[in-house]
């Protein structure tokens, strides 16, 4: 390691500095996974990376005494979303800090909040070898569907009483989220000349009224805790050239599913407002992740004290939680991050520096009292 480390162990915003210049947007995600497992390598942690698409890793460290079942495991995404360069103000790739703000695409989401449990495992790890036991869990492609989490080996990370996963919440306990499905609209037509189009079927004008229908349905279902039910028309690709009766057309939509209202409800409800002339085809299917708040009040205190007392919340975005809870023997689920959820996906995408600090010092209190109880 260089002298980023300090005596404990890493600092958390030059970690996330580093990882920021890392360009992970859609893919690229190894050197970023190298970085982070040397680290935790450095710190003594028994470190593990698995690449099992080309230039695309995921890294599972544990600290501890051998066991079947570990308390605690942090887990966060190394990927990032696009960001067109064109209409940032600055490099997307920058690292800088500047008025207090962390600079670059992945600072909120989620390269902030991956150092900050990094630096609080391996401060806890050299301040208490003998009482830590923890077990990080770092991933690629969760942004396009949680692919790197479903390419997990099983029989690399060990189940665990409690999931706590980095994304952006302000640091703020939010225990759990909606379920994601993304499907793939697709219509058939006939083709012809563009200039007798009545001997055709345009597939554009069957997909279009389908597509109207969806996003001027106002029945979808709500959840006291979720909200609504939502769908969103992502993308409409249809055509080669004006000339030409279009023969086929496509769309993909995004659903977020609510409890009472899953997938299969949802492709009922989609089957039904797109008509019998569209085919539907599943592309991701993620279910929703939900945790009791008694059973991880003491967790939540941990974290953010008097959060406990305050109604629950719940993202409506997905995690890798959907995924790593059935492989990791369904623990309680916590989410909790110091990227700003309001600037997950933007442009000019920042992170507050306080925040990160923070979250790093909850991250750590959470393991100097033994990870806390799950009731």
């Amino acid at each position: 390691m260089d002298g980023s480390a300090g005596a404990t162990g890493p600092d958390a915003l030059d970690l996330a500095r580093r990882l920021v210049r890392i360009d992970t947007r859609g893919g690229g995600e190894r050197p970023a996974a190298d970085l982070v497992a040397d680290v935790l390598d450095d710190a003594g942690f028994d470190v593990h990376v698995d690449e099992p698409l080309p230039g695309r890793a995921n890294v599972v460290a544990r600290f501890g005494p051998e066991a079947p079942r570990t308390p605690i495991t942090f887990t966060g995404h190394l990927d990032t979303v696009p960001a067109d360069e064109s209409g940032w103000s600055f490099d997307p790739m920058s690292g800088e800090v500047r008025d207090g703000r962390l600079l670059g695409r992945g600072g909120s989401d989620m390269k902030a909040g991956v150092a900050c449990q990094v630096e609080a495992a391996v401060r806890a790890a050299r301040e208490r070898p003998g009482d830590t036991a923890v077990q990080l869990v770092f991933t690629f492609g969760e942004e396009t569907g949680c692919d790197g989490a479903a390419l997990i080996d099983a029989a690399s990370p060990l189940p665990t009483d409690l999931l706590l996963v980095a994304e952006p919440t302000g640091n703020r306990p939010v225990l759990g989220h909606k379920g994601t499905l993304w499907l793939k609209a697709t219509a058939h037509g006939i083709s012809a000349h563009g200039s007798r189009p009545e001997l055709g079927r345009n597939a554009i004008a069957v997909l279009a009224r389908a597509a109207s229908r969806i996003h001027d349905h106002r029945g979808w279902p709500s959840s006291p805790a979720y909200g609504h039910a939502t769908v969103n028309i992502g993308t409409f690709h249809a055509g080669t050239q004006p000339n030409l009766v279009p023969d086929r057309a496509e769309m993909r939509l995004d659903i977020r599913t609510i409890p009472g209202f899953g997938s299969d409800d949802a492709v009922a409800e989609i089957t039904r407002l797109c008509g019998e002339d569209v085919d539907l085809e599943r592309l991701v299917d993620l279910p929703g992740v939900a945790t009791d708040p008694a059973d991880v009040a003491e967790i939540m205190e941990l974290l953010a004290p008097g959060s406990s007392t305050r109604p629950p919340e719940y993202a409506t975005y997905f995690t890798d939680a959907s995924v790593l809870t059935g492989r990791l023997g369904d623990p309680a689920v916590i989410v909790y991050g110091p990227g700003d959820p309001e600037q997950a996906h933007v442009t000019d995408e920042t992170c507050s520096v306080a925040a990160i600090a923070a979250s790093a010092t909850a991250y750590h209190r959470l393991l100097a009292n033994g990870g806390g109880a799950v009731a």
